[in-house]
């Protein structure tokens, strides 16, 4: 069974399109070969700064016959008096069959024309053919270029194309107006290690072909290499080198050839802060820091790059990088020392002259919001004077490193040298430590701030931006979100979650937006409703995903379509995941089991009642003169000693208790629906009905206080 070989030649492509790009035709390759009707053993897809490549093993020579059954026009319209009729014969013409293959079928819908077709499979190489082109021009990428004077884009320049199947040139041309690429069996090696070009003998022998050439095609292979080279040169230093998955990733999709160089710089430079010389080498040069042990913050005056070119020549790499790394660094050291002659505070009024959004306002005006929204947050918490402090000048501060000449250079490092200026000014510590940690979590896998004051101030923060680009009409749409809201809502929770900050996030909510719809004449009721759904839909995915809860538990605590659930979930982000939390560990155990059926059995019957949904005590709801059954007594007097219990549960968020209490109930409700005494709810007479649905109602809503049962699916 023959192999495929497809090798796109380009011109040097970012390393963050050669990641994408190999990840997309890993997804669609193998989609298209299913489509076709193509089998094969496997798709292993490789790439390199100058080449994006796939080998398809086993394919077969050409694709399965395939015998369809096709259905026509009715029989009545296909034929009169047993002669075919225009439709008959337009049908057989379109299938390209004679009329005499046409069969009429009884069907549950009347009788119909079919006809079998056997469609012949086609050869493989036709099909490739045809996909090669669909499987180049359909990689998506940002800033895809176009070259020549044709009107083919990709994102760099397409130099030559490799097709075998086996050891057979698959013709394949790219029409790229003037241009027109052609395949064949030449591929290109090394740029400096093997300028020649490369002949493929077989499809194959790809992956050896390229290797005598200098060119290692697997990234995995290249960043193993990698790493061990990494390992092995910190070792020799005496020191220690982290290995950034991202960095690493980057860093094997810009070489061919891999090969580690150890680099140097002056031992003064160490004065300056370790991240500034980090955010050099990761962000600015991709130099892996050597560290002088595993968990030391102390390095080195070392660097270790990634070189493609030729490793004889390492001492010549390591003095070019070298003179490089000294220029950033002495820059660096420059802007450090320029920012330390004046206090953090100073930078304030250069924050007027900087825009945080075209119709908000600079970014001063937003550290002003800032302190307020984290006054009332303060206010929500009760918090000691000192606190007040400490969060009131922090949100001040929070800011003024951004009109740093060092962060201005290396954006990178907001918040990092807000704090270490901010120390350096004699703040206090937890202003200081406030200023790094409420741009926390920076990403999905980032730490959360763990004091208080970068907690309050970070909330604040998110809810200002969150707030006013919602009240200017720009709500995230599809994957479309500029100002990141998503993964600004997204903290506001987890940090609320994290730290058990007891927060009202609907009333901060409507104070926020009440001040932004003075300021900005607009519709606070319509930007409220847009909020709370926002955080509503977080909130739901963040206990689906995050806390692994089952979704039909999720809307059980938020309740589907339900405003009371909602407004109470706003109101306590803390009850609405312990509640959740919960439920998931009394399904686990099978507690939730033992409640189910009288519960959910309960609240769907209640729901053609009108009783209240707070409503607790059956004393002014219930008529005891209208029962006519034992059971009807019995459940009466449950449900009036389940009242306190439930307000109990309440008060303390015991929601064990509760369950316990409802699990006691049980047994009389069954009986009450089952048992000898047992009742027709939907009685004819309207007043016992109403009388009995308010009993399913009140335990319907004690059942609330925990979650809708009714949103409750039994054994998910």
């Amino acid at each position: 069974m023959p192999a495929f070989l497809l090798e796109v030649g380009t011109e040097e492509l970012p390393a963050s399109f050669l990641s994408s790009a190999i990840a997309q035709w890993k997804s669609r390759i193998p989609q298209t070969l299913a489509e076709n009707s193509l089998t094969y053993d496997a798709v292993e897809v490789y790439g390199t700064p100058r080449r994006l490549a796939v080998l398809i093993k086993n394919l077969p020579s050409q694709q399965s016959d395939r015998e369809e059954e096709i259905k026509g026009p009715p029989a009545q319209a296909a034929f009169k008096d047993g002669k075919p009729t225009p439709a008959a014969q337009g049908f057989a013409k379109k299938q390209g069959v004679e009329l005499d293959a046409l069969e009429v079928r009884t069907t549950d819908k009347g009788d119909f024309v079919f006809v079998r077709k056997l469609t012949p499979g086609r050869p493989v190489a036709d099909i490739l053919t045809e996909l090669v082109p669909q499987w180049i021009f359909k990689l998506e990428g940002k800033r895809l270029m176009r070259w020549g004077d044709g009107d083919k884009t990709f994102s760099r320049p397409i130099r030559w194309i490799v097709a075998l199947l086996d050891d057979a040139v698959l013709p394949i041309e790219l029409d790229n107006g003037s241009e027109t690429i052609k395949s064949d069996r030449i591929s290109q090696g090394h740029r400096v290690l093997h300028p020649e070009s490369v002949t493929i003998p077989q499809a194959t022998d790809y992956i050896t072909a390229l290797r005598s050439a200098y060119v290692v095609a697997r990234p995995d292979e290249r960043a193993n290499t990698i790493t061990q080279q990494v390992k092995e040169s910190v070792q020799k230093l005496d020191g220690y080198a982290e290995i950034y998955p991202d960095l690493l990733e980057e860093v094997t999709n810009l070489v061919e050839f891999p090969s580690a160089v150890v680099g140097k710089f002056e031992s003064e430079f160490l004065n300056l802060p370790t991240e500034v010389i980090t955010t050099v080498m990761v962000s600015h040069q991709r130099y892996f820091p050597v560290f002088k042990a595993k968990d030391s913050k102390e390095l080195l005056p070392n660097f270790i790059t990634v070189s493609n070119g030729d490793p004889t020549k390492s001492d010549i790499i390591a003095v070019g990088n070298e003179r490089v790394i000294r220029a950033r660094l002495a820059d660096g050291r420059f802007f450090y020392d320029a920012d330390l002659e004046k206090p953090l505070e100073s930078f304030l009024p250069q924050l007027e002259k900087v825009t945080f959004q075209e119709d908000l306002g600079s970014l001063r005006a937003k550290v002003d919001r800032i302190g307020k929204i984290a006054q009332q947050i303060t206010e929500q918490l009760q918090l000691s004077e000192k606190e007040r402090e400490n969060i009131q000048r922090a949100a001040l501060l929070c800011k003024a490193d951004l009109v740093s000449q060092m962060v201005y250079e290396f954006p990178e490092l907001q918040g990092i040298m807000g704090q270490k200026y901010a120390l350096a000014s004699q703040e206090d510590e937890a202003v200081a430590t406030a200023i790094f940690e409420h741009y926390l979590p920076r990403g999905a896998d980032d730490i959360l701030p763990q004091s208080l004051v970068g907690q309050i101030v970070g909330l604040a923060d998110r809810l200002d931006t969150l707030v006013s680009i919602f009240g200017l009409g720009m709500i995230p749409t599809g994957s479309s979100d500029p100002f990141a809201l998503r993964r600004a809502a997204n903290a506001i929770v987890n940090i609320t979650w994290a730290a058990n900050l007891p927060i009202n996030l609907q009333q901060l909510l409507e104070h926020i937006a009440t001040d932004f719809v003075q300021e900005h004449n607009k519709d606070k009721n319509q930007l409220v409703a847009a909020l709370q759904e926002f955080f509503l839909q977080r909130i739901r995915t963040l206990l689906q995903e995050e806390k692994g809860i089952d979704y039909d538990l999720v809307n059980a605590v938020l309740g589907e379509n339900d405003p009371e659930y909602a407004e109470r979930a706003l109101k306590d982000l803390l009850d609405v995941r312990d509640r959740a939390t919960f439920l998931q560990q009394i399904r686990s155990d099978g507690t939730l089991d033992n409640i189910y059926e009288t519960v959910n059995r309960s609240t769907r019957l209640a729901a053609q009642g009108d009783l209240d949904t707070k409503q607790l005590d059956p004393i002014s709801v219930v008529h005891k003169e209208l029962f006519q059954k034992s059971s009807e007594e019995a459940f009466y007097n449950a449900i009036v000693d389940l009242v306190p219990q439930t307000q109990a549960a309440q008060q303390s968020r015991d929601y064990g208790q509760l369950v316990t209490a409802l699990g006691q109930i049980t047994p009389t409700v069954s009986n009450f629906f089952d048992g000898a005494e047992s009742v027709l709810v939907m009685d004819p007479n309207p007043e016992i009905k109403r009388n009995r649905l308010n009993l399913l109602g009140l335990l319907r809503n004690h059942a609330r206080i925990l979650a809708d049962f009714g949103a409750v699916v039994k054994n998910l």
